[in-house]
């Protein structure tokens, strides 16, 4: 048999694709939410890497209440790194939208182009995460953390001891993951 071969598509999924069957179970209104919200994730991407292309360049949008425009204008503003892996393990990592650290105060910024509402909850994760990989005691360091959504930025400063929580879970899962990989 001499196949065809698309090499166009290669690494490429298909929205319609077999891995992704539950769509022949869709009816036509389904159908049409299902793809706005690969769209607008599809977007989202997007814009997290024009965001992270202007920060890296310093180059600042107009001023705005935009979210992204005070997302990109406020990174650069406070000399911010964009699109950080932070990593503690190969069981447990994750990257930061922007993140900034001078020695006392740890700064973390995540851009959210969608409208389902935000939790701290993942920038919690990246304050713990920072503070396993580069061995901060978060109660010794500041940190304020924000999302920016809708037009709005929140702002928070968490509790020390829960991002001492979340590290202690972080350490006790990735031993636990580690010892099911080895039986």
């Amino acid at each position: 048999m001499n196949w065809n071969e698309h090499w166009n598509l290669k690494n490429k999924h298909a929205f319609l694709s077999a891995s992704k069957y539950h769509w022949i179970n869709y009816d036509e209104d389904r159908l049409i939410s299902v793809y706005q919200n690969w769209k607008a994730k599809e977007r989202g991407t997007r814009l997290h890497e024009f965001a992270c292309e202007a920060i890296t360049l310093g180059v600042k949008l107009s001023h705005s209440k935009r979210t992204l425009n005070q997302y990109v204008n406020d990174a650069i503003g406070f000399g911010m790194t964009p699109e950080l892996i932070l990593y503690y393990s190969d069981n447990c990592f994750g990257t930061a939208d922007a993140i900034s650290f001078d020695g006392k105060l740890l700064r973390i910024h995540d851009l959210k182009t969608g409208v389902t509402t935000a939790s701290f909850h993942q920038l919690e994760i990246y304050t713990a995460l920072f503070c396993l990989e580069y061995n901060y005691d978060p109660n010794d360091i500041d940190i304020v953390l924000r999302i920016y959504q809708s037009d709005e930025i929140l702002e928070c400063s968490p509790d020390p001891s829960a991002i001492v929580d979340i590290m202690n879970t972080i350490v006790d899962f990735d031993r636990v993951i580690e010892s099911l990989k080895e039986g």
